[in-house]
């Protein structure tokens, strides 16, 4: 190594003997410079160089390829800091070429992997790693993060179905309440309607309402709302039907509660007549088939994929919901003959609020059609409006493939109007029957969203589509509902897990339901059932 000083040309050069490089070239300007000055500049030379050189030789002695720890990284560092050479590229293809080894290599049994990111970087201090040890363990430190984040959502999604699925304290305190009530007032045990009103529960000049549901405190928020949003409440007839254990409650809470204009009749599923095995093939069905009793009521978590996405795993639970083989839940396919007196009717689900006069519903013209329901393939909403046959149906299945198009329209169930006279005419009831036994017979591989997708078919050709702005679906799961939508719908459908009478509902639209919810009343008081 040389080191020459040129005074005359103010240039200060160090070379190598063996190398014609100028590994540093200093030129001062052409200005006065001290002795001082030059002095100084050689001695922080002749500090650095030495290190610079050491570096670049016991990098030059080991070789690039052969370079695998993570003190190389120093090494070839070393001589990139002193301006001599840009090894960066180097390293990080040396990287991805690790990183890549690794990434189709088993995970070691017994690996005992860091419980966080300082744990590692101390492990890999202390047991010196070399870059393809350091790569594995990350690479299986990840994957074991990865697993149990998955395990944490899914552990989420179980607990919001376990909530969905159950009673709350205060509206189980209420069922008691009006049962007990039923049996010892007089006054909660009156006929609904009065004698006096009797003939209009089947006079058709009224506008004739149904809902179908054990749930008083939801029965009384659609009745309330729809009374107070009618320009006409005094033509309004709701036909309440709930199964024999609700009964004493839901007939107590009506009679107490009254709606006036309106007219209610509360029914039980045991007073209809009609509703016998002969008639209702699904009642043997579900009772006695060995595979639904499986599907709704076996372990939710034997099944559990972690390969599954959370949306997948989501729908899985959602779909094994027990209310689907409640039969008030598919009681709307046999309105034709639960009412044979009645021409024309709105179907309400128990998880909707009115905001609008519906009567002019009742004025469509369905064209000849059954079934007047909003289009769930068309409008805004990537969740919400965004169904077609493929999203209810298994294509992969010969039968389905066979008979239904996977881009048909689906429509909604929660607020249809039907034409009794006209359905009275079709076999709507017995296609539903048909498809319902296909996917028995298919074990439950024909479809899997409950009782929409028999009524998809059962209903094909017989639906005539409706204004959206009729029926806002998704406030029961879509937390990003516009609200100036939701204010502007005639009739808003929680759909979903998030019902609003429930912990888990979400918060900004809870209050469009709670509006109707009588927090005075005497029995909503003593049940707690506070306004959130």
């Amino acid at each position: 190594m040389q080191l020459q000083v040129s005074l005359s040309m103010r240039i200060i050069t160090i070379s190598n003997n063996n190398v014609f490089i100028d590994l540093m070239k200093i030129t001062v300007a052409a200005t006065h410079i001290s002795y001082r000055t030059l002095f100084r500049t050689i001695l922080i030379l002749a500090f650095l160089l030495p290190f610079s050189f050491i570096l670049t030789a016991f990098f030059t002695l080991e070789g690039v390829d052969k370079c695998s720890s993570y003190d190389c990284l120093g090494r070839r560092l070393g001589p990139r800091l002193l301006g001599s050479v840009d090894d960066s590229g180097r390293l990080v293809k040396d990287l991805y070429k690790i990183l890549n080894q690794v990434n189709n290599e088993e995970i070691p049994e017994g690996l005992k992997l860091p419980d966080s990111f300082s744990q590692l970087v101390s492990d890999m201090k202390n047991n010196q790693y070399d870059a393809k040890t350091f790569a594995l363990m990350l690479r299986a430190t990840i994957m074991k993060l990865e697993r149990e984040i998955m395990e944490s959502r899914f552990s989420e999604l179980m607990n919001k179905c376990f909530a969905a699925s159950s009673i709350p304290r205060g509206i189980h305190c209420l069922s008691l309440r009006l049962t007990n009530e039923y049996s010892s007032n007089a006054h909660a045990r009156r006929q609904l309607p009065p004698p006096e009103l009797l003939p209009l529960v089947s006079n058709n000049s009224y506008h004739h309402f149904i809902l179908s549901t054990d749930n008083i405190l939801a029965a009384s928020v659609v009745v309330t709302s729809a009374v107070e949003s009618s320009l006409e409440p005094n033509k309004i007839v709701f036909h309440i039907i709930t199964d024999k254990k609700t009964y004493a409650a839901m007939h107590s809470w009506f009679a107490l509660n009254l709606v006036s204009p309106a007219i209610v009749e509360v029914k039980g599923v045991h007073q209809f007549d009609w509703l016998t095995r002969e008639n209702v093939p699904l009642l043997d069905v579900v009772d006695n088939h060995n595979n639904i009793k499986n599907y709704y009521h076996g372990s939710h978590i034997t099944e559990t994929n972690l390969s599954d996405t959370t949306r997948k795993f989501a729908s899985k639970l959602q779909v094994r919901s027990p209310k689907y083989i409640s039969l008030l839940n598919h009681l709307r396919i046999y309105l034709p003959m639960l009412f044979p007196d009645l021409k024309k009717v709105i179907f309400l689900d128990d998880d909707v609020v009115i905001q609008r006069d519906l009567s002019p519903l009742l004025e469509i013209d369905l064209h000849g059609k059954v079934n007047g329901a909003v289009e769930t393939c068309k409008g805004e909403g990537e969740w919400v409006m965004s169904k077609r046959f493929k999203n209810y149906f298994n294509f992969s299945h010969p039968i389905i493939a066979k008979h239904l198009d996977p881009d048909e329209c689906a429509w909604a169930y929660g607020m249809n109007i039907f034409d009794l006279r006209a359905w009275r005419k079709t076999n709507i009831i017995e296609t539903y029957h048909h498809w319902f036994k296909e996917n028995l017979d298919s074990n439950l591989t024909l479809w899997k969203f409950g009782t929409l997708p028999p009524a998809l078919i059962a209903f094909k050709g017989h639906v005539h589509p409706i204004d959206p702005s009729w029926h806002m679906l998704g406030l029961g799961y879509q937390s990003k509902t516009d609200v100036e939508n939701v204010k502007k719908a005639a009739v808003i459908h929680y759909n979903g897990q998030l019902k609003p009478w429930l912990p888990i509902g979400l918060e900004h639209l809870r209050p469009f339901w709670t509006k109707y919810v009588n927090y005075s009343n005497y029995f909503v008081r003593n049940c707690h059932i506070m306004d959130s």
